[in-house]
């Protein structure tokens, strides 16, 4: 069993695991084990969910005024993550995109590669000023990538954010560090900027960048349709669906878009091949 360890020192723009010290007019004050705290505000407490002395997870940023707070809320993507945001607001200085949480992220004109208008959405970075201590967002990715592809191997499953159309097909940012590229010929379904998606290495490229495929590559790729189809709603459902040869055909139809007999077809075929396990009332993927 893994219990909670409570965070050395706060960290902006992360999920932080603080104690509940001290309750206050304002909200709890939350301490990491340097004794620094942060405030918790009224809106988030739940007095039966955080006794006093209890370890709860908390994002923290910062508020209007430049200082720490804490919340309950999950922002779309954390420091160091990407995401698709929508911008709520532009100023001469620079835009403003909802992030999900109550105060709007910041994207500094000098971090936009093109005019941002409201209503629009972009895939952006969320950074740190280490010099301020503030949360930002930028438009200019390419220097955060990483090009060391160690350790990374073809049919590796990785997740993806569609980050912009090309000729060729969809350049995609790979497990949050990567950069990647789909190619239109082995595009099955609709994809658009933002979507996120799981994905296989096909090939790993001297210039940094990953080849990938929203199909596995070599043996597993003679899949059925049916098969494909079924092993992606499993993934994309966390590995289990309460499915069996027994489910209702309209059911089936309506989750897999497959008939009844092409459904337990795909069942018997993954089932032989070890990739997924049938259970009293579901299915799910093969245990590693």
């Amino acid at each position: 069993m893994n219990e909670k360890s409570k965070n050395l020192s706060i960290e902006i723009g992360k999920v932080n695991t603080l104690e509940v010290m001290r309750d206050t007019d304002y909200g709890y004050f939350l301490e990491a084990k340097d004794e620094n705290e942060v405030l918790l505000p009224n809106v988030y407490v739940m007095e039966d969910e955080m006794p006093m002395g209890s370890l709860i997870d908390v994002f923290v940023y910062t508020d209007s005024e430049d200082r720490p707070v804490a919340t309950t809320k999950m922002p779309y993507a954390k420091l160091g993550e990407y995401g698709y945001f929508t911008v709520v607001d532009y100023k001469s200085y620079g835009a403003f995109v909802n992030w999900g949480l109550p105060k709007d992220l910041f994207v500094p004109l000098s971090q936009q590669k093109e005019y941002f208008n409201i209503g629009k959405k972009y895939v952006l970075r969320v950074c740190l000023d280490e010099q301020t201590g503030r949360l930002y967002a930028t438009q200019k990715i390419g220097k955060y990538f990483n090009r060391d592809l160690k350790g990374l191997h073809q049919n590796k499953v990785l997740d993806m954010l569609i980050l912009a159309k090309t000729p060729l097909g969809y350049k995609v940012i790979v497990d949050n560090q990567y950069e990647g590229m789909l190619f239109t010929n082995e595009i099955f379904e609709d994809l658009r900027i933002g979507d996120r998606k799981k994905g296989y290495i096909k090939a790993t490229r001297k210039d940094g960048k990953l080849d990938m495929s929203l199909q596995p590559i070599g043996l597993k790729a003679k899949l059925s349709e049916a098969e494909a189809k079924v092993l992606q709603l499993l993934k994309e459902a966390n590995g289990e669906l309460a499915f069996t040869y027994k489910s209702d055909a309209v059911e089936i139809q309506k989750v897999f878009g497959l008939s009844k007999k092409n459904f337990k077809r795909a069942l018997t075929c993954l089932i032989e091949n070890k990739e997924i396990e049938l259970l009293e009332s579901s299915i799910r993927l093969a245990q590693e």
